[in-house]
């Protein structure tokens, strides 16, 4: 989880890679109509993240175990996908504004743009303490962080 140009999908795909497990974006369930927004600048709405958040608990729960990038930024949207799936774990990956913005403006052909940078960070609720969060720092490299999320599947189930 994080904001745009944290790394989600780049680590995810390495880290479902060295767990034998599935990888699926939450950006591939948006509708055409959310889709148009975000590239147009506008943000979403809780109205419109919704349907959406209904199809990632149905895809976390229908094809678990996986590896998601997925936003997440708030609490409610957190726990929204914890009624579906109360298994997810979720792994916030930190990045400074600086760094962010540094690979929103190198990034080509994705809808999220960088001009809905600030309005993602002001969304973000940083994990409270009942959550099941794991923060890393998004600055390491992409295979130290997918070596750490991969690990998470040796694990025993939290809860």
């Amino acid at each position: 989880m994080g904001v745009s140009g944290a790394g989600k999908t780049t680590v995810g795909l390495e880290a479902a890679a060295l767990a034998s497990v599935r990888f699926l974006d939450a950006d591939d369930l948006h509708s055409p109509a959310n889709v148009e927004k975000m590239r147009s600048g506008i943000p979403l709405t809780d109205e419109d993240r919704a349907p959406w958040l209904d199809a990632v608990a149905a895809s976390l729960r229908d094809d678990a175990p996986c590896i998601m990038a997925c936003s997440a930024l708030r609490r409610s949207y957190r726990d929204r996908l914890r009624q579906d799936a109360p298994l997810t774990a979720f792994v916030l990956l930190r990045a400074t504004r600086e760094l962010l913005s540094e690979r929103l403006a190198g990034r080509t052909g994705h809808f999220m743009t960088e001009q809905l940078l600030d309005s993602q960070l002001a969304t973000l609720d940083d994990p409270e303490d009942d959550e099941v969060v794991i923060e890393v720092d998004a600055a390491r490299s992409v295979e130290s962080l997918a070596e750490e999320i991969a690990a998470v599947f040796d694990r025993p189930v939290l809860g």
